[in-house]
This record gives structure tokens, C-alpha cells and sequence, in this order.
């Protein structure tokens, strides 16, 4: 049965003055990795206006130029840029299945497919939410997210290893 991503998260759209935002915690479009790899530490942070806030096991993908593929799923609590879409899991989805759901090529397809400008296209908020899926029980997201994550970690650790080796 097909399901669509509104029946299993919500887009989050808290706002906080941007004087909560701290180097270690602001995700902007800058630094998200490209192809999926993450985030690093933010070079700068805003000094006026609203950002955005996250939770941990929030998932935050940039909205500018989706085809970079720029994703995160946050280990800790922060702020973020309003260039930056958070998604958050409803109690009938697994965070991290969610995660794995939007990771997806074919998700990033789909929104590469209905964003919006040409030099800097944005994702369309409303068509991301409609974005179909099959559904799965809880129970299996779960067997999936742990499976899944059990591989990333591995990666994770493995290129620690490597940046080690390297220096």
C-alpha cells in the first residue's frame, strides 16, 4: 500500500533568535556535504534575524540546488538556516527509517523533478510532502533502520580510520 511522506512526518518550522545559534550546532547550505555526507562545523553563524531550530533525530536536507543531495540526521539539538528543510518523525515512523526513506535516490529525483527556479532551484514544500512510498509496519521500519545503521556506523568509523591513517 502506498503512503505518503505527511502520513509520517511533519516539517518542522520552529524559529529562535539566531543569538542561540553556536558554530558547533548551526547546519546552513554550506556545510552540508554534497552526496549525502553529513555536515561540518559551520565557519559562521548569523548576527540578526531567526533561525530555525532542530532536535536530535531530526532529518535536515538542504533546499537549495536538491540535486546536490545534502542530508543529516541529527545526533544532537540545534539551529539551522530557513534554506534548510527539517523533518521530523510522527510517532508511527522510526526517526531513523525516515532517514533511510529520505536518503533515497529516488527521493531526491522526486524532488529534483518538482523544485521550483532554474540558477537556484528550491524544493516545493508541498510536493516533497506528497512524495509516495510503500508503507511499512513499525516493526520492519525498525529490523530496517537498525540494519541500516549498523552499515553506517561501520562507514562512519571506517573513514575515521582512514582520516587517521592519512595524518
Amino acid at each position: 500500500m502506498k503512503c505518503k511522506l505527511i502520513d509520517i512526518c511533519e516539517l518542522v518550522s520552529d524559529t529562535t533568535s539566531c543569538s542561540a545559534a553556536c558554530n558547533d550546532s548551526y547546519v546552513s547550505t554550506e556545510n552540508m556535504i554534497p552526496m549525502k555526507g553529513g555536515i561540518t562545523v559551520s565557519a559562521s553563524i548569523p548576527s540578526n534575524g531567526l533561525v530555525r531550530t532542530y532536535r536530535c533525530n531530526d532529518i535536515l536536507i538542504s533546499n537549495i540546488r536538491p540535486y546536490f543531495k545534502k542530508i543529516w540526521f541529527a545526533d544532537k539539538c540545534g539551529t539551522c538556516s530557513n534554506d534548510v528543510l527539517v523533518f521530523r518523525a510522527k510517532g508511527v515512523c522510526e526517526p531513523y527509517y525516515l532517514f533511510c526513506l529520505l536518503s533515497d535516490d529516488s527521493f531526491f529525483d522526486y524532488v529534483v523533478s518538482t523544485s521550483k527556479g532554474t540558477k537556484m532551484p528550491r524544493g516545493d514544500k508541498d510536493a516533497i510532502m506528497k512524495y509516495e512510498f510503500e508503507e511499512r509496519e513499525y516493526e520492519e521500519q525498525k529490523c530496517i533502520a537498525s540494519f541500516v545503521r549498523s552499515i553506517d556506523t561501520l562507514i562512519s568509523k571506517n573513514g575515521l580510520i582512514n582520516d587517521y591513517l592519512v595524518a
